[in-house]
């Protein structure tokens, strides 16, 4: 009977391109043909076009008020409200012109607004999480793709070769748009390895895609398509040198067993004594044992690390000046040797204090709890999706202390549309048969 269920399910996740509602199909060729907005330079502006102008073709008045939107979904929009409010009193302040305009309307569109899009967009459309799935698995694989082509060209002797894509010249911001083709090679530890950026405009990106891409492609049906995911995911994590996304990943991986094994619940008292017992036997105290880890860390890459740092203290000091509502918009930087870089460009806890005050901060941590809450549940009771997403989450959430989610947002926002119909099967949707035999045998 086991090998009968099993079968059932097997057939139920597999289904064919011809079968996906509109929605589902466009979202389904954006994920897969990352490689090409990439190489057009429209990644920016494409997905949030894609998102939120799906979710305003299907905005039916009547099917809102039938429709409960999780509460995690209306955070993440009193987010980009306060985004937008905080903004234009910083532009009032300096001074309203076209192109600051633009620019904030263009950061709340691909920033806090684009999380509540994704996460809201599967509660009117039929957006499953087995199509999610599988294009996210096809894009992870083409990460091994990529690096392999990136690798090859480096062998050969091809330096950091960039080119700018035309239309990316419409796009206003466009630093960020140039597009790296190679490898290169970055000190880590003293040692030159190669890195790269993927698809992406700064290296550590790619360790969070792939880190997320990762619990993602665990519920690839196709066992060959998972493997060949889970290996590009894990590659794209290991070149991009994130040391925070290496950290990460085996938290988050704690944090899935957790939910799984009793013994994995008492790993963290078992550890808590380890290391008590450590700091006895090394006559340390808690603090200067911690210590350890984190100068491994920093010694890694010593220059990024000491970046980081003067950035954010610099950053909470200008927070200071404007504790309640922040400056709304970068209106500083900090002189780092021979260049500067623009306040709040790190950590995003420091940067939403230093744009968007206390009040900003608190709506911010509101949005990140309910998020979380919203799997919480789910996953005690045996949900496997709702364990991967609480896992994930828990990684984004440290991740983010080292670059801005407001950035990194258009990039891994395939992550929080994979949340968003997670939530809308789980909310609409009764257990299936299947599920609840397999929760029972798990119990048996």
């Amino acid at each position: 009977m086991f090998n009968a269920t099993s079968k059932l399910n097997s057939k139920k996740e597999h289904f064919s391109l011809s079968d996906l509602s509109f929605a589902e199909r466009v979202i389904y060729w954006t994920i897969v043909l990352t490689p090409l907005w990439w190489l057009l330079g429209i990644q920016t502006l494409f997905y949030p076009a894609v998102v939120i102008g799906l979710l305003v073709i299907s905005f039916d008045f009547d099917k809102l008020v039938r429709i409960s939107l999780p509460n995690c979904a209306w955070a993440w929009l009193a987010m980009a409200i306060v985004m937008l409010w905080t903004a234009m009193i910083g532009i009032s302040n300096v001074g309203f012109g076209l192109t600051r305009v633009a620019a904030t309307f263009i950061t709340f569109f691909k920033g806090y607004f684009l999380i509540f899009a994704c996460l809201a967009l599967p509660f009117g459309n039929q957006i499953r999480v087995k199509v999610i799935t599988r294009a996210v698995a096809w894009m992870a694989g083409g990460y091994l793709i990529a690096i392999a082509l990136q690798l090859i060209m480096l062998l050969v002797g091809v330096g950091r070769q960039t080119f700018f894509p035309p239309i990316a010249y419409l796009i206003p911001g466009n630093k960020s748009l140039i597009v790296w083709l190679s490898a290169f090679l970055n000190p880590l530890f003293g040692i030159p390895l190669p890195r790269s950026t993927l698809y992406m405009p700064d290296p550590p990106i790619p360790g969070i895609c792939g880190l997320l891409c990762f619990f993602i492609c665990l519920g690839e049906s196709n066992p060959r398509l998972r493997k060949f995911s889970l290996a590009g995911s894990l590659a794209a994590l290991l070149i991009s040198h994130s040391r925070l996304a290496w950290v990460c990943l085996p938290l988050a991986i704690l944090a899935y067993v957790s939910f799984r094994s009793f013994f994995a619940r008492q790993l963290s008292l078992w550890l808590f004594s380890l290391t008590a017992f450590l700091s006895s036997l090394w006559q340390l105290t808690l603090p200067a044992l911690m210590n350890k880890p984190l100068e491994i860390f920093h010694n890694a890459r010593p220059s990024s690390s000491k970046d980081r740092e003067f950035v954010i203290q610099k950053t909470m000091e200008a927070w200071q000046q404007s504790p309640w509502l922040g400056w709304g918009i970068p209106q500083g930087t900090a002189n780092w040797y021979t260049y500067e870089v623009t306040l709040g460009s790190f950590s995003t806890y420091a940067g939403v204090l230093y744009l968007h005050g206390i009040i900003g901060f608190m709506v911010f941590i509101a949005a990140l709890a309910l998020t979380l809450s919203n799997f919480w549940q789910p996953a005690l009771e045996g949900n496997a999706l709702c364990k991967k997403a609480f896992a994930s989450l828990i990684a984004l959430y440290l991740f983010i202390h080292g670059l801005p989610l407001s950035w990194i947002t258009v990039y891994i926002w395939f992550f929080f549309l994979w949340l968003g119909a997670i939530l809308a099967e789980i909310l609409e949707k009764p257990p299936s048969y299947s599920s609840q035999w397999q929760q029972l045998s798990r119990k048996t």
